[in-house]
């Protein structure tokens, strides 16, 4: 069986299509970028660009072609307000409008898609399972929402699609927003937390991610959704404290009363000068924990790996390049 991700030069790409040839499928990469992987050896790739509803046609999507959706706009780079809409949009919505609409055109019906947990904004009820309410904070989240319902009009007329809620996703080769956490450890100063920091933090590895794509697959494309993040995740502050403490820092943690913090981070933002985007630290400090457990009922996925590996490899992974060595062989410790 062919499997054609889109996307699959990014970071849930990359691990998804060895997976995928491991397991004997043939694959196709469909990307705006080729980097220099190992594995397009044995993987085909084709350049293609989702915000062309012409270059992704021209791929020639066959009718029992199993189709990913991986490809994005993230939330790093930060933009300004006024950039965000034509930003995200392009690629997040109207490219998976093109990826489905050529699809229908191809006679193909699967298709597994990655939208995010920014599409539950403020947190309700704790920990969110996958009926909770929707109401994204931003552009980001909302053009990933907005796919969402672009996949519930096309199951109508016979499609089937899995959709997948990640949290933050980490791994190696992924800096985002963790890039500044790290600076600040490394030059021993303060690390500021919105609010106390005992709310818990969530992460899911890049690997669990590639795992549950593949899991949709294999259980048949389910018309679901399922949100993908780690078990028993620590405290912002254990967290934290637990990366200094590898880290050799002498950095302190700082709690920040959580609303005035925000209410400056608001300030930044009308004055196009945004430290973070506001779907980010509008949320900082509520109970954002992912139930996954409707994954394990239908997929048999379980996430293997612990936020606090999982934070501790990423900053190894960005010393390491700090440092020019190479980076190291693409393991972590799993969960016990």
């Amino acid at each position: 069986m062919r499997h054609i991700i889109f996307g699959g030069d990014g970071f849930v790409g990359r691990h998804l299509a060895p997976r995928l040839l491991n397991a004997g499928h043939e694959v196709v990469v469909a990307d705006i970028v080729k980097s220099d992987l190992p594995h397009y050896r044995d993987v085909q790739f084709v350049k293609t660009d989702v915000t062309s509803d012409v270059s992704v046609r021209e791929l020639g999507i066959k009718p029992d072609d199993m189709v990913y959706n991986l490809s994005a706009k993230m939330l790093s780079p930060i933009q300004v307000r006024a950039k965000r809409h034509d930003f995200f949009f392009p690629v997040n919505y109207y490219g998976t409008e093109n990826i489905i609409r050529a699809m229908d055109k191809a006679g193909a019906n699967q298709l597994v898609h990655f939208t995010t947990d920014m599409v539950y904004g403020h947190t309700y009820t704790w920990p969110q399972k996958e009926d909770h309410p929707c109401a994204p904070l931003g552009e980001y989240g909302l053009s990933k929402y907005k796919t969402e319902l672009l996949a519930a009009e096309w199951r109508e007329k016979g499609m089937n699609i899995s959709l997948f809620r990640p949290r933050l996703i980490i791994g190696p080769g992924r800096l985002g927003i963790l890039a500044k956490l790290f600076k600040l450890i490394d030059l021993n100063l303060p690390v500021p937390m919105i609010g106390s920091g005992k709310n818990p933090y969530q992460f899911i590895s890049v690997f669990d991610c590639a795992s549950a794509a593949h899991a949709a697959f294999t259980a048949g494309v389910p018309n679901e959704v399922y949100n993908l993040g780690s078990l028993n995740p620590p405290t912002t502050r254990e967290l934290l404290t637990k990366l200094i403490k590898h880290a050799g820092s002498r950095s302190l943690l700082v709690p920040t009363p959580g609303w005035a913090v925000k209410r400056t981070l608001d300030l930044l933002d009308l004055m196009n000068m945004p430290i973070m985007d506001p779907e980010q630290y509008l949320i900082a400090d509520e109970m954002c924990i992912l139930d996954v457990s409707k994954g394990e009922r239908e997929l048999g996925w379980v996430p293997q790996y612990r936020d606090e590996d999982m934070l501790v490899a990423a900053y190894t992974e960005y010393r390491k390049k700090l440092d020019g060595a190479e980076p190291a062989a693409v393991t972590q410790s799993k969960a016990a």
